[in-house]
């Protein structure tokens, strides 16, 4: 009877296979093994895993180099995403790679196969020699996101536009947790401390918890960076009033926790959630792009979920870290879909492959640039959906404006609209677009809307 090959062996092979992702030879796979295998044995491990199609094989005898699958798109995949989009699903422009990854976490959970935490995913990345952003993103990104206040003190170009970014920041940010809050509504709650109405009292929370986190990072731009007393300070802000266990708040967790709709299991030891934080932060401390270490600190502190909750909160807020030192564009997260995020998210959870969250990151930098106006540069084609209701965009905001509608007024009125006038699969899109419209309107911009100045005028005075 064949002897029976110990599973634990195979992913363990596997794992080490996936900390190499442009390939390696078995002496480097050896090396990074979690556990002791002889030279031939781990040979046959690699072949089985082969002929599995678990990992691939490049090269023969010594020149053989081994690695994950390359997961690359088809024609059942572009259907999927043709008929997500025909049903109304917001999604944004993604790469070939981008699209085969969402269709493989887009399985039912049943076929995904259950992981848990990879360190060599985290052990392979070598800063400064490792990229996930290509040198022409990072260029692209940096021509993008340059302010004219580049040589001065470090979060100046924040400070300029910090009542804006203060409100983009967190009201995009907790959108993505699934808070409910429109735009205007949480302009009303941190310019006025008017909470709404009927809205959960954690949602209130979670917004000003943002307000006090983006003011750490803004007041304090020269001293905050990937060290612990900046993340843990951000947790606990962020979790603040939020958590059944208020001592959680700015601690590193140490309990299990679990991840709804995902069938990946973070690490439970605290010793080791504790060692790698702190790689983590090195890291990221020691990589000189400020948009490779804002993007990999979104893959990396998700990943290792170091706190109860409140985990991917952190990772947006840190993201600006290097952003804000370095007097570029912030990232507000403006315009990203939910689902489009969580995908991504997903796909590092299950798969550790970045190129889905990282169509996203590089998408919404453009629109949180274009946002600032860092720079003035193009976006490419016009956005479809803005296209397509040209007609009752204009026609809501010259109402508001006309109606000289206040800010509370607005929101109302707005969301009663677009449920009577806009399908269901548009409407939340569509009123946030209005609300975005509104807080950016300005004498230079109200003829596009056919209003006459002395509307205008009339209607800034109320407007709050």
């Amino acid at each position: 009877m064949p002897k029976r090959i110990p599973q634990n062996e195979l992913d363990a092979v596997q794992k080490a296979v996936g900390g190499f992702p442009a390939g390696a030879s078995i002496e480097k796979i050896s090396r990074l093994l979690s556990i002791q295998l002889p030279r031939r044995t781990l040979q046959r491990r690699l072949a089985l895993l082969v002929e599995q199609k678990r990992i691939t094989v490049e090269g023969r005898t010594r020149a053989s180099r081994y690695r994950l699958p390359v997961i690359t798109g088809d024609s059942h995949a572009k259907q999927t995403s043709q008929k997500a989009a025909g049903h109304g699903e917001v999604y944004i422009p993604i790469t070939a790679e981008g699209e085969a990854i969402r269709q493989a976490v887009r399985e039912p959970i049943q076929n995904r196969r259950p992981v848990g935490y990879n360190r060599t995913f985290l052990d392979s990345y070598r800063p400064n020699d490792t990229f996930y952003l290509s040198p022409e993103m990072r260029q692209r990104l940096y021509e993008m996101g340059r302010s004219p206040e580049g040589q001065h003190p470090a979060g100046t170009y924040a400070r300029r536009i910090f009542n804006r970014l203060l409100i983009d920041l967190s009201w995009n940010s907790s959108r993505l947790e699934g808070n409910t809050y429109s735009l205007l509504e949480t302009e009303l709650l941190l310019e006025f401390g008017e909470a709404t109405e009927g809205k959960d009292v954690l949602e209130t929370q979670m917004i000003l918890n943002h307000k006090a986190a983006i003011e750490l990072l803004v007041e304090q731009a020269a001293d905050v960076g990937f060290n612990r007393y900046t993340i843990l300070n951000l947790h606990a802000l962020l979790a603040d009033n939020l958590l059944a266990d208020p001592q959680a708040c700015g601690r590193l967790r140490a309990i299990p926790v679990g991840i709804g709709g995902t069938v990946y299991h973070p690490l439970e030891v605290p010793q080791l959630i504790d060692e790698c934080l702190h790689q983590i932060l090195t890291i990221t401390t020691e990589i000189n792009d400020p948009f490779e270490q804002a993007f990999f600190v979104m893959v990396h502190l998700p990943y290792l979920q170091p706190f109860e909750d409140v985990n991917k909160r952190v990772s947006r807020l840190a993201a600006n870290i290097p952003l804000i030192r370095r007097n570029l564009c912030p990232f507000s997260f403006l315009d990203v879909p939910h689902q489009a995020y969580i995908d991504g998210t997903l796909a590092v959870y299950e798969l550790n492959r970045v190129e889905l969250l990282r169509d996203v990151f590089v998408w919404a930098y453009e629109r949180s640039c274009a946002r600032y106006s860092a720079v003035r540069q193009s976006l490419g084609a016009p956005d479809p959906f803005r296209l397509r209701y040209r007609t009752q965009i204009g026609e809501f905001v010259a109402e508001v404006v006309r109606g000289c509608m206040n800010k509370r007024n607005a929101a109302d009125w707005i969301a009663k609209k677009a449920a009577s006038d806009i399908s269901a699969d548009d409407k939340n899109r569509f009123i946030e677009v209005i609300e975005t419209e509104l807080c950016s309107l300005h004498e230079g911009n109200i003829a596009r809307y056919r209003l006459r100045p002395e509307e205008f005028k009339t209607w800034k005075e109320i407007w709050r």
